[in-house]
C-alpha cells in the first residue's frame, strides 16, 4: 500500500499543474487521512476523497503536478458505487465544499470498519504488529448512544471551531483551504453549540469563533479571535455564555464576561477547563477513556503512578481515586493554564503533584526512578522514541497509550518493542463519527523473560 501524504516528498514546483484534470479510476484502499488509493493509467497515485473501495469514480485532482509522487483528488462523478454508500445527510459535503467530515457517504458501521482498516494497516506498516500481536479483536468500538441508521448523524462535537467570511458569515473551512463555507447548521455540533445560534448572526470584524458547549453542566462559552485592527462586537446570542477573545498582539486569552473556564463531568467528579483547554470533544469519550485505562491498568492501593501531557487532570484523579491514601500520582503537562486547572481540579488528592513543562525534559528532572503504573497520552504527533525510553527505564508494570493519531502510536509502540515492552490488549473507539479519526488504547507491559 502507498505511504500516506504526510510520509511523502515535498513535490517539486517546476513541472506542470494538473489540479482540474480528471481521471475515471477503480478506487482501492482506503487509507489513513479520509482518502482512499487509486492510480491513473500512467500509474501516477491518487488519493481520493468523497469515495469508497471498489468504487469506479471520475477523480478531479485537487493539488499536484506532473512529477509529484502523489496527487490529492475528489471523486465528482460515481459510476459504479459501493454497496456501503449514502446520500450524504449534510447539504455542505462534497467536493468543494465543508472539509470538517470526511465519510458523510458512508453508512456508521462501515465507516467504523474503514477505520479498523487503517488501524491494522498502521500497526503492520509502521511497527510490522498483527491484530493478534496486540491482542485487538480487529473492531472500531462505537460510544454509547452514538449508533445510528445510515443517512443519519450523531450531534456529538460539543467544541465547534468556526470561521468567518469576508461578509461576517460563519462556517467551517473547505478541505486543505482557508475560504469559508459558510454553513446553517452543523449536523455533527452537539446541540449546546447549535442553541447558541452563531450560524444564525453575522460576526463583522471577527475572524474565528470557538464554540464550547460543556456536557457535564449548562457552561456554555465563546472564544473570539477578531481580524487585525477589527473591534469586538457586542455579543447577544440564543443562550447565557461567557465570551473571551484572543488579544492580537499577545495571543493570549483574555475574558470579556463570565467565567473563563467551563465546567466538565467524568468519573463521578467535576472538572474545571480553562479557557481553550483540552478536553474530550466527544460528550461520552472522557468517561469511554477513564473506564478503558483503569481496566487495563488493574490499579492497586499504594502504587506509584505517572500521568503524561496531563493536561486539567483526568486520568491522575482518576488514578489517585483508586490507589489510595498510600498511592501517589505524578502529573507532567505543558500548557501553563492546565497546570493550573489539574492543581485545582486534583486538591483533594495529597499526594497527587502537577509538575509544568515538556514530558521529555520534566520526567529526567524529577528524581523518579522507578513507576508502578504509567498513562501516557501525547499530542497527534506521539511520544518518541526518547520519551518511550524514559517511560520504560522506570520499568512499570503497565503502560496505558491513548492515542488519537493511528501512525503515530504504531510508531510508538515499534520504540516500546524496541524498550522491552510489549501490547497486553489495544482498543479502538470511534469517538469521532464522520470523520477519519479515533482513538485508541494500548496496554503495555514488559516482556517476560523467555517468551
Amino acid at each position: 500500500m502507498p505511504e500516506s501524504p504526510a510520509d511523502a516528498d515535498v513535490d517539486a514546483a517546476s513541472a506542470p499543474s494538473l489540479v482540474g484534470e480528471e481521471y475515471e479510476v477503480e478506487v482501492g484502499p482506503v487509507a489513513h487521512g479520509g482518502h482512499c488509493v487509486a492510480r491513473t493509467e500512467a500509474g501516477q497515485v491518487l488519493f481520493v476523497r468523497h469515495t469508497l473501495p471498489g468504487e469506479r469514480v471520475v477523480a478531479r485532482v485537487t493539488e499536484g503536478r506532473a512529477d509529484s509522487r502523489f496527487l490529492r483528488a475528489d471523486a465528482v462523478r460515481i459510476l459504479d458505487a459501493a454497496k456501503e454508500r449514502v446520500e450524504a445527510p449534510c447539504p455542505f459535503s462534497g467536493p468543494g465544499r465543508c472539509g470538517g467530515c470526511d465519510w458523510q457517504h458512508v453508512k456508521p458501521g462501515a465507516q467504523r470498519r474503514l477505520k479498523a482498516d487503517v488501524l491494522a494497516e498502521q500497526l503492520q506498516r509502521l511497527a510490522g504488529l498483527t491484530p493478534e500481536d496486540v491482542s485487538w479483536d480487529g473492531t472500531v468500538e462505537p460510544a454509547p448512544g452514538d449508533k445510528v441508521a445510515p443517512g443519519e448523524v450523531p450531534a456529538w462535537r460539543t467544541r465547534v471551531r468556526y470561521a468567518v467570511d469576508a461578509e461576517g458569515r460563519a462556517g467551517l473551512r473547505r478541505h486543505r483551504s482557508h475560504e469559508v463555507e459558510p454553513v446553517d447548521h452543523c449536523m455533527i455540533a452537539a446541540p449546546g453549540v447549535e442553541e447558541l445560534g452563531i450560524e444564525a448572526r453575522e460576526w463583522p470584524q471577527i475572524a474565528e469563533i470557538d464554540a464550547i458547549a460543556a456536557s457535564g453542566s449548562a457552561d456554555r462559552q465563546v472564544i473570539l479571535t477578531p481580524r487585525p485592527g477589527g473591534r469586538l462586537p457586542l455579543v447577544e446570542l440564543n443562550r447565557e455564555v461567557s465570551v473571551l477573545r484572543i488579544g492580537e498582539k499577545d495571543g493570549a486569552v483574555h475574558r470579556v464576561h463570565g467565567r473563563d473556564f467551563v465546567r466538565e463531568r467524568a468519573d463521578d467528579r467535576t472538572w474545571r477547563v480553562g479557557a481553550g483547554g483540552f478536553w474530550q470533544v466527544h460528550p461520552r469519550a472522557a468517561e469511554v477513556l477513564v473506564d478503558a485505562v483503569m481496566r487495563g491498568l488493574t490499579p492497586r492501593k499504594g502504587e506509584m503512578a505517572l500521568d503524561l501531557y496531563c493536561g486539567v487532570g483526568l486520568f491522575a484523579g482518576a488514578l489517585a481515586d483508586r490507589l489510595g491514601e498510600q498511592g501517589a500520582v505524578l502529573g507532567i503537562e505543558s500548557t501553563k493554564r492546565a497546570v493550573e486547572d489539574a492543581r485545582h481540579n486534583l486538591a483533594a488528592f495529597p499526594r497527587v503533584r502537577v509538575e509544568h513543562g515538556k514530558v521529555e525534559r520534566v520526567l529526567p528532572r524529577t528524581g523518579i526512578t522507578e513507576a508502578d503504573l504509567v498513562v501516557l497520552d501525547p499530542p497527534r504527533t506521539g511520544a518518541g522514541r526518547s520519551t518511550v525510553a524514559q517511560i520504560a527505564s522506570l520499568t512499570p508494570r503497565r503502560v496505558a497509550y491513548v492515542a488519537c493519531d493511528p501512525a503515530a502510536l504504531a510508531r510508538d509502540l515499534k520504540y516500546f518493542a524496541d524498550q522491552g515492552y510489549k501490547p497486553r490488549f489495544l482498543r479502538a473507539f470511534d469517538l469521532f463519527p464522520m470523520t477519519h479519526h479515533m482513538e485508541c488504547v494500548a496496554i503495555l507491559e514488559p516482556v517476560k523473560k523467555g517468551s
